[in-house]
């Protein structure tokens, strides 16, 4: 009598535990990675918090599924027209955050690094989750966009050692 009520309960337990503790560790190596780069405490506090978001909703979707108050195919459909909405609402900056924490994973730009990209020749100064600021010779600030560095063509002249290692 008792049994599909604790076999429910037990599977949404489960559900719960496994997205949060993938999301920690998703988490932990964003913040790990921002840190080895230079990136600012406020920064990683904002990265860490809307990744737990992230992490939040997926367990409510998961847990509504896994409870079966839904089908999959409404939940599908659901979670479809949300992601949809919200790429496409946020496209532009989700590529400059994605590109940032790409390249702080990939340890491809640190702050010192002496980088040259599309014509601009300077030190980089500060690595955020949508811009990269590199300060040229002359003293001038240049702001770059992380999708930019991503996508076009980087020479970093400072991590030649650093970069070879990990090949």
């Amino acid at each position: 009598m008792f049994a599909p009520v604790i076999q429910s309960i037990t599977q949404i337990v489960i559900t719960v535990a496994v997205f949060w503790v993938m999301g920690q560790i998703v988490i932990h190596a964003v913040r790990v990675a921002a840190k080895r780069a230079g990136v600012s405490q406020a920064q990683i506090r904002t990265v860490t918090e809307a990744l737990t978001f992230v992490v939040i909703f997926l367990v409510i979707v998961a847990v509504v599924h896994v409870s079966g108050l839904t089908s999959e195919f409404t939940t599908l459909t659901i979670s479809g027209m949300v992601a949809i909405a919200l790429s496409l609402a946020v496209q532009t900056t989700l590529s400059n955050v994605i590109s940032g924490i790409l390249l702080l994973l990939d340890n491809t730009l640190r702050i010192n690094d002496l980088i040259e990209f599309g014509g601009i020749k300077g030190e980089v100064v500060k690595i955020g989750l949508r811009t990269s600021w590199v300060k040229t010779e002359t003293g001038s600030l240049v702001i770059i966009s992380n999708s930019q560095i991503a996508n076009g063509p980087l020479t970093n002249h400072s991590a030649v050692e650093r970069l070879l290692r990990k090949l």
